[in-house]
């Protein structure tokens, strides 16, 4: 299941903050702001997908996260690499190196950490 892009935008705020209420996340959204009810229907969303969860505290809820950020981010980069690459992670790598504008120092960084990889497995 994945969410939308309004619900991973909301994501990402409770994956920095951690845990929070309502009023935590509104405060948390760049201007201008999104209305009460439309955060409450997509944290109402995100909860009945198994993203998020609260606790009750009298009639306030604090939502935290289910799911790990990285985690999250790793099935949505693998499910990319399944269907848009033929599950090939070189034509992924040769693309992304390609079209994203790399500069020389960044894609040295990216060298780095391959290596470091290659050494490690």
């Amino acid at each position: 299941m994945q969410l939308s892009k309004t619900e991973e935008d909301l994501m990402n705020h409770l994956w920095k903050l951690e845990k929070g209420f309502m009023k935590d996340l509104l405060e948390a959204c760049p201007e201008p702001k999104p209305a009460t009810t439309t955060v409450a229907t997509l944290l109402k969303r995100m909860t009945d997908k198994g993203f998020i969860s609260y606790t009750l505290y009298g009639n306030s809820r604090e939502y935290y996260p289910l799911v790990k950020k990285k985690d999250y981010f790793s099935k949505h980069v693998n499910g990319l690499i399944k269907n848009f690459f033929n599950d090939s992670a070189s034509q992924f790598a040769s693309f992304f190196t390609k079209e994203t504008n790399l500069t020389k120092e960044e894609l040295e960084d990216l060298k780095k950490l391959i290596d470091s990889e290659i050494k490690n497995k």
